[in-house]
C-alpha cells in the first residue's frame, strides 16, 4: 500500500532535510552541557511518534480524501516536533523567527487537519459498519447466498415477498418492488470477460448496499439483474430510491484489472408498488410481473434515448 503513498513521504523527508540544512546554516551547534535531554527525550519522541502513525496510515489505506487528511496533519505535527527537536540540539540567533513559525505554525494547522481526517474517518467507518450489519444478517440467517455478490437470490425474494406483502396489507401501508438491470452488461462480459463482469456486479452490489436503509432487502435476482425490496414505501419514496441509486451508479468509476481505464455503467430500475387495497391486493407473482415490465419499459426508454442521441 506504501507504494501508492510514496511521494506524500518524499515531500515530509524532503521537508525535515529542508528544515535540518536551514537550521545548520543560520545556527550554531550546542555543547553537549547546554542540552536538555528531557526534552530531547520527549519532544523527539513526540515527533517520532507522529512519524509512526503517518506510517501506519499509510501503511493501511488507500489514497482519497481521508488519508489525504490523516497524512497532512500528521506530517505538519511531525514538521513542528522535528523543528522543536532541532532547537535543542541548535543554538539560533536572536534575529532569527523563522524556525519559530514552523514550530508553531505546523502544529495547529497540523491538528485542526487530523481531526478533520478524525471526524471524515468516523463518518467513513459508520457507513462500513452500517453496510457490515445488513451482511451479518445475511449471514446470521444462513440464507443460500449468491457466489458472486454474497446477496441472497430470487427464492429468497419470493419468500419475503410472501411474508411481507400481508403483514403490510394489514397495516394497511405500502411495499415497493424494485428491480435493478445493468445496461450493456453483455457487452462488458464480452470485451473483458465474465471474471470482469462478476467483479463488477460485485462491485455494485456493494454499491448499493451502502445507499439502501436498514429494513430494505437486496437480492440478485438472475444474470445482471437485482431486485429491491423496500418496505413502507410508497411510489414516491421508490421513485426517489431508485434516482438515487441509478445516479450512484453512474457516478462509479470501476477499475478494471487489464486496462488502465474506468468504465461508468448506468441501470434501468422497474418500480412496482402493492397496494394496501384488499380489492387491488398482489400476490408474489403478479407483483413480480409488474415490476418486470416496468422494467421493460425503462430499458426501451434508455433504448430509445440513445438512439436520439446518436
Amino acid at each position: 500500500m506504501l507504494k501508492h503513498h510514496k511521494w506524500k513521504l518524499f515531500f515530509v523527508g524532503m521537508g525535515a532535510n529542508l528544515a535540518l540544512i536551514a537550521s545548520l546554516a543560520v545556527a550554531d551547534l550546542k555543547v553537549l552541557a547546554e542540552i536538555n535531554w528531557l526534552d530531547v527525550l520527549s519532544e523527539g519522541g513526540a515527533a517520532m511518534l507522529a512519524l509512526v502513525w503517518l506510517g501506519l496510515i499509510l501503511h493501511s489505506r488507500p489514497a482519497g480524501r481521508v488519508t489525504q487528511y490523516l497524512s497532512l496533519g500528521l506530517s505538519g505535527i511531525f514538521l513542528a516536533g522535528f523543528q522543536d527537536l532541532l532547537d535543542e540540539f541548535i543554538r539560533f540567533p536572536e534575529a532569527t523567527r523563522w524556525d519559530h513559525w514552523i514550530e508553531s505554525g505546523c502544529m495547529p494547522i497540523g491538528l485542526v487537519l487530523l481531526t478533520l481526517g478524525i471526524f471524515h474517518w468516523h463518518k467513513e467507518q459508520l457507513s462500513i459498519n452500517e453496510q457490515l450489519r445488513k451482511r451479518e444478517r445475511l449471514f446470521r440467517e444462513h440464507r443460500c447466498l449468491d457466489f458472486t455478490t454474497n446477496l441472497s437470490g430470487a427464492d429468497y425474494l419470493r419468500k419475503q415477498l410472501l411474508q411481507a406483502l400481508p403483514e403490510h396489507r394489514n397495516a394497511e401501508q405500502s411495499l415497493a418492488l424494485l428491480f435493478i438491470d445493468v445496461d450493456n452488461f453483455r457487452e462488458i462480459n464480452r470485451r473483458y470477460g465474465h471474471q470482469q463482469g462478476d467483479h463488477l456486479l460485485q462491485s455494485l452490489s456493494e454499491l448499493m448496499l451502502l445507499n439502501i436503509r436498514r429494513s430494505d432487502v437486496l437480492c440478485r435476482y438472475a444474470g445482471d439483474r437485482f431486485a429491491l425490496i423496500l418496505p413502507n414505501t410508497g411510489r414516491v419514496g421508490a421513485e426517489q430510491m431508485a434516482s438515487e441509486l441509478s445516479a450512484a451508479v453512474q457516478h462509479f468509476a470501476y477499475k478494471t484489472h487489464h486496462e488502465d481505464q474506468s468504465l461508468f455503467q448506468s441501470v434501468s430500475i422497474g418500480i412496482a408498488v402493492a397496494s394496501s387495497d384488499l380489492a387491488l391486493a398482489d400476490s408474489v407473482e403478479t407483483l413480480i410481473e409488474r415490476a418486470t415490465i416496468s422494467l421493460l419499459h425503462a430499458k426501451e426508454k434508455s433504448h430509445d434515448n440513445l438512439h436520439r442521441a446518436a
